[in-house]
């Protein structure tokens, strides 16, 4: 008897088409940066290529070609990316700072996080109010308020807002909308 078990699946090879619909079937389900897809694109090949005994770097350009034809169709645009994604975020209440990092880890470019942080008008102590109040920091906390306000002021800046901000937030009075 041999050591393979009996139905086991051959990989289908990588091919353009392939990778086509995968880079498709992705971007429907998620937004994307170029970075990112590229990502993505490399551990499905990676994948595939290892159950195949094939080396992944082979496909190298067709990644490429594939984001490339995705990015001439439209369907991949970093700039509405960041600035959707920095619309979300800052809604959320997330600093100015650790948008542009969320930003950056998903592979939007410096100059793009730059262009659309400059286009931001959110005021960083109305995100700081809405971080606190979607953590039940500082006025909205029910009980232990004075007990706790080194310990909310400090989340607040651990979450990129300056002392100002941070205390401001904790400080002020809740705004009725618990």
């Amino acid at each position: 008897m041999s050591d393979e078990p009996r139905n086991a699946k051959i990989a289908r090879p990588v091919t353009r088409d392939w990778l086509f619909r995968a880079a498709s079937h992705y971007l429907e389900r998620y937004a994307s940066t170029q970075a990112n897809l590229r990502r993505v694109l490399e551990r499905k090949v990676m994948r595939r290529a290892l159950a195949r005994g094939e080396e992944a770097s082979a496909f190298e350009p067709l990644i490429a070609e594939t984001v490339a034809r995705f990015v001439e169709l439209k369907l991949l645009d970093d700039r509405s990316f960041a600035e959707a994604r920095l619309a979300s975020l800052r809604r959320r209440g997330t600093s100015q700072r650790q948008s542009a990092a969320k930003l950056a880890e998903k592979g939007v470019d410096r100059e793009t996080v730059s262009a659309v942080m400059a286009g931001d008008e959110t005021d960083e102590a109305e995100a700081a109010r809405r971080l606190a109040r979607r953590r039940r920091l500082g006025p909205h906390r029910l009980r232990e308020r004075a007990e706790r306000r080194d310990r909310d002021v400090a989340a607040l800046m651990r979450a990129g807002f300056s002392y100002t901000h941070a205390s401001a937030a904790i400080d002020g009075e809740a705004d009725g909308r618990d």
